[in-house]
């Protein structure tokens, strides 16, 4: 046995050799402290001040005997010890929080935040519309929908959720629930058509104005890409207007600033209103995967599983509709 180990099981021992009851409440205290990186942000989640959690987890390494966390003005780290012991109990305190959740009624009870990391497109042509229903039939449920240039890490973010078009990051241990799959349209207004012409094949585009969209993990437009089967034709990034928000770039599309590659979900009704002409429908061959992304499938929240079930409903009454 290491030191480390040495240390932190004489401690509980100790306590329980003599009969002194073990902090609980300072070992969930201090997870906190480490999942959050500092005092001030660990109170905020646990709903105490900062001197309280302080004091905690003093009264955690008094009853211990050793030090768990070495303290600056300007950050914090694990000792040895307390890395051991946070690494020890960690996967109880995840088994006690869900078992309360479950015992409280939060895993059948649509109520209190839920918090999700949304895509801009997918929540401004899509969801924002179905929100009322929704909003209407969980009163005690309140949401926020953020909207992030990247996934980010949920667990920290404290996001219960992200809804977005983007494959689940290689290696991550999220649970990612594919929603849709969408066309990518190539598109201009009945305005530009009449001004410009309408182009007959995708590599005629290149001559045209286009309306290109910010790719937000790299920061440069997204490729322009077209697809029959197997052939597929690109042509170069080049464009009068770039924008880094969905409905900027409809409302200039159907404004007549340009030709724009957009997601078919959301956008359908432009396009059957004759708003928006679909110049190229043989040419829709590349596919955009939405998925939910969430931390667990185990004791799934009722709130998160409404949220789920909501889009879902959403997107398959779209889809009949379609056919209809």
């Amino acid at each position: 046995m290491g030191i480390c180990e040495y240390s932190i099981s004489q401690s509980l021992h100790y306590c329980l050799e003599s009969r002194m009851s073990i902090d609980f409440s300072g070992i969930a205290v201090l997870a906190q402290v480490v999942e959050s990186t500092s005092f001030v942000r660990a109170a905020e989640a646990l709903g105490l001040s900062p001197s309280g959690v302080s004091r905690a987890v003093s009264r955690l390494e008094a009853r211990m005997g050793v030090r768990l966390i070495e303290r600056t003005t300007r950050s914090l780290r694990l000792t040895d010890e307390g890395q051991r012991l946070y690494d020890q109990v960690r996967p109880h305190l995840t088994g006690v929080s869900e078992a309360v959740a479950l015992a409280s009624g939060a895993a059948h009870a649509v109520r209190g935040k839920l918090r999700v990391n949304i895509d801009a497109f997918f929540a401004r042509v899509f969801l924002a519309s179905r929100l009322t229903e929704f909003l209407s039939r969980y009163p005690d449920l309140s949401v926020e929908l953020l909207t992030q240039e990247s996934l980010g890490d949920l667990v920290a973010d404290r996001f219960d959720l992200a809804v977005r078009f983007v494959d689940p990051p290689a290696g991550s241990t999220l649970v990612a629930r594919r929603l849709a799959n969408t066309r990518i349209l190539t598109v201009a207004s009945p305005s530009y058509i009449s001004r410009y012409g309408r182009p007959k094949h995708p590599r005629e585009v290149a001559q045209h104005k286009r309306i290109l969209f910010r790719n937000p993990l790299t920061s440069q437009p997204f490729e322009w890409e077209f697809k029959r089967g197997r052939e597929t034709v690109e042509i170069p990034v080049a464009g009068s207007l770039l924008v880094s928000e969905a409905g900027t770039m409809l409302d200039a599309c159907v404004a007549g600033a340009g030709i724009a590659q957009i997601l078919e979900l959301g956008t359908e009704e432009l396009v059957h209103s004759k708003k928006l002409v679909d110049l190229f429908p043989d040419w829709s061959g590349e596919r955009w995967p939405l998925y939910a992304l969430y931390p667990s499938r185990r004791y799934l929240p009722a709130k998160l599983q409404a949220f789920l079930d909501f889009c879902v409903t959403a997107l398959q009454t779209r889809d009949a509709q379609r056919k209809s």
